[in-house]
């Protein structure tokens, strides 16, 4: 496998994996995202498969609403339950669906600002207006939490 395809493949699974919170899960909605991708194409677009894994995410969350999701953290990035990161969980769970959805893909899916604009499809400007909208929430959310 090329890196470039190793490096999406854990991108998206990082962000599948935050959606969903089951490693499990994430794993198999990867895997489902590129084989429907390249089941229909030969060349790579990041921003196409972040949006097969979006919506199989969805899907998927949508399938199990009323079933509770566990908390099956990989050791090695999630293991440390400290104070800031459940503070930094519980405010961006209050922020708004479209400014969740940014933060997820800049931060944790670590996709740059052309991925995402491309796979929510909206402008650059615009993704790069809401997310300096949603970091200053999340600063104003998690200002009082960590006090």
């Amino acid at each position: 496998m090329s890196r470039e395809i190793e490096e999406l493949y854990d991108k998206i699974y990082r962000y599948c994996f935050y959606r969903l919170r089951n490693s499990a899960s994430a794993e198999d909605i990867t895997q489902e995202a590129f084989l429907r991708y390249f089941a229909q194409n030969t060349d790579l677009n990041a921003a196409y498969i972040f949006t097969i894994a979006k919506n199989l995410c969805t899907d998927m969350f949508r399938q199990k609403q009323t079933e509770e999701l566990s908390d099956d953290y990989p050791s090695e990035d999630f293991s440390d339950k400290s104070d800031t990161k459940i503070a930094v969980r519980t405010a961006l769970e209050k922020l708004d669906e479209q400014h969740r959805e940014i933060l997820v893909m800049r931060y944790i899916a670590e996709m740059s600002v052309n991925e995402t604009a491309e796979t929510l499809g909206i402008s650059r400007f615009a993704v790069y207006r809401l997310e300096k909208s949603a970091l200053s929430q999340m600063k104003k959310l998690l200002k009082g939490a960590l006090k």
